[in-house]
């Protein structure tokens, strides 16, 4: 018996292997965790189907065109229209835009089917395996097995091993790794990230149409099922670190025979409903807890989570405040003179609303995603029914609802003081869903399926059972909220979360408590939830455990983060939004899936504004303003006079040239007109103090920034409109400050980005050679910058930049890497050396440029500098 829970368990697994090794390939290579994988999944079992059932074809031929044909040109297209602009996002736009694809592509496949006339598929629809039909069975070992399971197994295991290969032994695994670990690096080092990333979602996809296309069979057409599938593979993922395809294929296999375990041999936990089938969750959330922390150290990197800019910073606080106020009054004359029934659709959206309210304060304030929110409402909600009937007072049972969601926030709040990111978003989503299918289906405390019946709350002159009066006091709590969240915001204990969520380790060193933050902002966030989740119960009449299901957190969240989720504003249009785009869809007859289409197009507009609509119509505003500007006050600023041009010749044509260059960040202009050349065999030293503007003159140089206004010349070729990883194609190399290396990959991978044998760098650095299977964030300082300038050595680039690479080194470092130099000079190569350190740059420069605000204010040969020269670089003084 046993033995027949293991092999058919290893068959169930080898499915959320598949899937979960697509996950990891996707996240290792791109960074973005896909939500949707599952949704892709569910696409291809549709496709296999209709191909099956409308065109006849054979099954293994549609397995064919859908795994190995649809399910990576869908990758492809995703890439190209959203994941491209996501990977430059933060956390929570990444985790909302892939929300957004879990709903849209099943509403988008499923439209096609109707619009098509194709055979119409629902959750019963069952498509066939992929071996013979009806099945073949084998009995080895005296276990019953057919062909299905044995295709599966066997497809799960040559995926596996070819996705391993593909990542650790081939050069187009290895530039997905570079690119995820630091991308910005891996384009100065010559990989078209871009590139690279559409091949992972390519193929990421692939393997999740694999898995819909085996797991067809026995979850048929039903797209909730293939989120489930998701959730259960991301355990095997997160097993897997989402780096490792072995373990991850390992996790999976070994999640199977666990389930299957538990389901046959523990009679015992059925008196505890829904824990059995909880055992995926469980181990979701425990191996989050577990595995979660890097034991990297990565030197010269932060990692910061910087607000947008205040578009309206400029605008009297009357205009800012005059389109609410109009909205405002236009609601309430709404509810004064509007048909009751939509004026009761109003109050709904003004329900959600509130509940998103708690949004704002957890991830819009505090930086952290969410998806237990449901689970918050739900568990209020609940509370104050059984507390009501029980025969507590009915206002003693809403503060016992609401007290009991924080009371469960803190709780949640526990493992969330080590926990961070898409991590985060996945534990508060297991705890949720622990909660949904356990604690909420415990009888006692749910009423069964029956619920608990609450009245309407009566105010002395009249109560919340007419839908003006609810709308009235929706609008008056909403109020409340907002003026907590502005409190907040602006008090110290607001400041404290704000400098946690944007500098962590600064904010430690200077004396604030990260844990004490994150607790406050769980707790409030989660009251807020619970007030939101009694008020929803109240509207209803009622509370059952299926109201407010976990999965309604995942759709919340996009919703708000789609408006706006830092302000308030954003709540209320995202609750109002998400009851009357259903009402008009239904009104005029339309597809309930477009409605979910239209969702997910909102993902792709946040990949290109993760700020959200409310911030975009904000920088709209500030762009078509700063259009009407004077020309003369809009035009590029013209460069500086040179104080001092020396006319020392220097012999030879120019290899690097940077003629005018203007460039900057947003709307703040950094660089005026900047002019410099390089010559072969040459070392010019970039000098001047800190925010002269010499590491943007790196960045525009190697072409990590975009310039707005000049030239750059490579051997006399404009290359200007090159992207970074062109121009190191081409000879270009940026060794950027801090440190230029990958610190998840280990010596020999970080050397092979630029090199095909490494060998003679070992020669030459033994001390590399020693340490070739070491991470290289595992190195020291000085260790990390040798590694970042060794390459060099053995292929030597036509011009090198280096930005500040004496940074944090000890001194006998810096001699070797300033003997790098040298050697590079004598090679013919063309040096462009960034210091704030004059001693050592001068040492090997040629010649001297010095810039002060933007501007190169003086160049000329090493011999003519002096004392003078510098005091006036560094402090502006002649």
């Amino acid at each position: 018996m046993i033995l027949q829970y293991v092999l058919s368990g290893l068959v169930t697994g080898a499915v959320f292997a598949i899937m979960g090794s697509g996950l990891t390939l996707s996240y290792a290579a791109t960074g973005v965790f896909n939500f949707a994988h599952g949704a892709v999944g569910f696409l291809a079992a549709l496709v296999l189907y209709e191909l099956t059932a409308a065109a006849g074809l054979p099954a293994w031929l549609s397995a064919v065109v859908a795994a190995g044909l649809f399910a990576p040109a869908l990758g492809y297209l995703l890439h190209r229209a959203m994941f491209r602009g996501l990977a430059q996002a933060g956390e929570t736009a990444q985790i909302v835009a892939t929300i957004g694809l879990t709903i849209a592509l099943p509403a988008l496949g499923l439209l096609a089917v109707e619009l098509a006339g194709l055979p119409a598929t629902d959750a019963t629809s069952l498509p066939r395996g992929l071996g013979p039909h009806p099945a073949e069975s084998f009995d080895p070992l005296g276990v019953r097995l057919d062909t299905d399971q044995l295709i599966t197994f066997a497809f799960s295991a040559v995926a596996a091993a070819g996705l391993w290969a593909f990542l650790r032994h081939t050069p187009y695994g290895l530039r997905m790794r570079a690119a995820v670990d630091r991308r910005r690096l891996a384009t100065l080092r010559g990989i078209d990230a871009d590139a690279t990333s559409a091949l992972a979602w390519m193929l990421g996809s692939g393997l999740a149409g694999l898995a819909g296309v085996l797991a067809a069979p026995v979850l048929g057409l039903d797209a909730t099922a293939y989120t489930v599938l998701l959730f259960a593979s991301a355990t095997a993922a997160v097993f897997g670190r989402l780096r490792s395809i072995p373990w991850t294929f390992a996790a999976g296999l070994a999640l199977g025979v666990v389930q299957n375990l538990v389901a046959g041999y523990t009679d015992f936990l059925e008196e505890v409903t829904g824990l059995r089938t909880a055992v995926p969750v469980i181990l979701l959330f425990a191996g989050l807890l577990l595995l979660n922390r890097s034991r990297e150290r990565v030197a010269g990197s932060a990692a910061e989570d910087v607000p947008p800019p205040d578009h309206l910073a400029g605008v009297p606080a009357w205009r800012r405040r005059l389109p609410w106020a109009a909205g405002l009054a236009a609601l309430a004359a709404f509810a004064l003179l509007g048909p009751e029934y939509y004026v009761g659709v109003a109050a709904q959206g003004l329900v959600l609303a509130l509940i998103f309210c708690s949004f704002v304060v957890v991830t819009g304030i505090g930086g952290m995603v969410n998806l237990a929110q449901a689970a918050f409402a739900a568990m209020a909600a609940l509370t104050c029914g059984w507390a009501f009937a029980s025969g507590l007072p009915f206002v003693v049972a809403i503060l016992l609802g609401v007290a009991a969601a924080g009371a469960v926030g803190l709780v949640v709040a526990l493992p969330a003081l080590r926990l961070g990111g898409r991590v985060l978003t996945l534990a508060t989503l297991a705890l949720a869903l622990l909660a949904d299918q356990v604690l909420f289906q415990v009888d006692a405390f749910s009423n069964g399926t029956i619920g608990w019946a609450l009245p309407a709350l009566g105010l002395g002159f009249a109560d919340t059972s007419d839908p003006r009066v609810r709308v009235a006091v929706l609008l008056a709590l909403i109020g409340l909220v907002a003026l907590l969240v502005r409190n907040l915001e602006r008090s110290a204990s607001g400041r404290a979360v704000l400098a946690v969520r944007s500098a962590p380790a600064a904010a430690v060193t200077s004396g604030l408590s990260a844990p004490r933050a994150k607790i406050v902002l769980f707790v409030l966030a989660s009251g807020i939830a619970g007030l939101g989740g009694v008020l929803f119960a109240i509207s209803k009449g009622s509370v059952t455990a299926t109201d407010l299901p976990a999965f309604a957190g995942f759709v919340w969240l996009a919703v708000v983060v789609l408006q706006g989720v830092r302000r308030i504003g954003g709540a209320v249009l995202g609750g109002l939004v998400a009851v009357a785009v259903p009402e008009l869809l239904a009104t005029w007859d339309v597809s309930a899936h477009v409605g979910s289409i239209l969702f997910g197009a909102g993902g792709m507009i946040l990949a290109r504004h993760p700020d959200g609509v409310l911030t975009q119509l904000a920088e709209a505003r500030h762009r078509r303003r700063a259009r009407r500007l004077p020309a003369a006050a809009s035009a590029t600023p013209a460069a500086p006079a040179v104080s001092a041009v020396s006319a020392w010749p220097s012999p030879g044509r120019p290899l690097f040239v940077l003629e005018d260059v203007v460039a900057g960040y947003a709307d703040c202009t950094v660089l005026r007109g900047v002019r410099l050349e390089v010559r072969p065999g040459e070392v010019v030293a970039l000098l001047g103090a800190n925010g002269a503007g010499k590491s943007t003159t790196c960045a525009a140089a190697a072409g990590d920034l975009p310039v707005t206004g000049g030239r750059i010349l490579l051997d006399g070729v404009d290359v200007t409109a090159w992207p970074a990883h062109r121009r190191a194609r081409a000879g270009v190399l940026l060794a950027p400050e801090g440190r230029g290396v990958f610190p998840g990959l280990t010596v020999e991978e970080n050397l092979r980005t630029w090199l095909d044998d490494p060998e003679p760098v070992y020669r030459r650095l033994p001390q590399l050679a020693a340490r070739r299977t070491v991470a290289a964030g595992a190195l020291s300082g000085g260790e990390q910058q040798l590694l970042t300038l060794a390459p060099a050595l053995v292929r030597p680039p036509r011009v090198l930049i280096a930005d500040e690479p004496s940074l944090g080194l000890a001194p006998l470092v810096v001699r070797q890497v300033f003997d790098v130099f040298a050697e590079l000079r004598d090679r013919g190569v063309a040096l462009l050396l960034v210091e704030e350190k004059a001693t050592e740059a001068l040492a090997v420069a040629d010649r001297v440029a010095f810039m002060r605000l933007g501007a190169v204010t003086w160049t000329g040969p090493r011999s003519e500098v002096d004392g003078d020269r510098l005091t006036a670089a560094y402090l502006g003084v002649r």
